[in-house]
């Protein structure tokens, strides 16, 4: 019995999935006043700003205008991100009365949408084996 359970033991973990690794570098932060918040998506519902929906999220400190994060553990597959310079860290955006943002935000990709956040489509980034590495520039 017992060689039957450390067979089965052994090749379940021979087949297990590899998971990979996605490091996230922020840059062009206006200043070091806040945090960086980071939602990142494994599908559009929900894209770009329901945190509930996200697979993950970050808050990530700010040193010379840059901030980096690892996401670990990410099966293969498409991803889109979601960056915002949080500088009074109350938790959201900040935007003036016609919606227009205070802060700095930006995208998987550096895709900008015309009047709205661009489509979760255009902002997918394929997370494939090992590890992976993005930069996201702020507007």
């Amino acid at each position: 019995m017992w060689p039957q359970l450390i067979l089965i033991l052994f090749f379940s973990l021979i087949e297990a999935k590899p998971m990979n690794t996605l490091t996230l570098s922020v840059q062009q932060i206006k200043n070091d006043k806040g945090v960086i918040r980071v939602l990142l998506f494994d599908q559009a519902s929900g894209w770009p700003d329901d945190y509930t929906k996200a697979k993950h999220q970050a808050t990530l400190k700010i040193a010379q205008g840059q901030a980096t994060h690892t996401f670990d553990n990410l099966p293969s597959g498409s991803y889109a991100i979601a960056v915002i310079h949080d500088s009074k860290n109350i938790g959201k955006l900040r935007t003036n009365m016609l919606g227009i943002p205070l802060d700095g935000y930006g995208f998987s990709n550096n895709v900008m949408g015309k009047f709205s956040p661009p489509s979760f489509e255009k902002a997918c980034i394929k997370i494939q084996q090992g590890s992976n590495q993005h930069t996201i520039i702020l507007r």
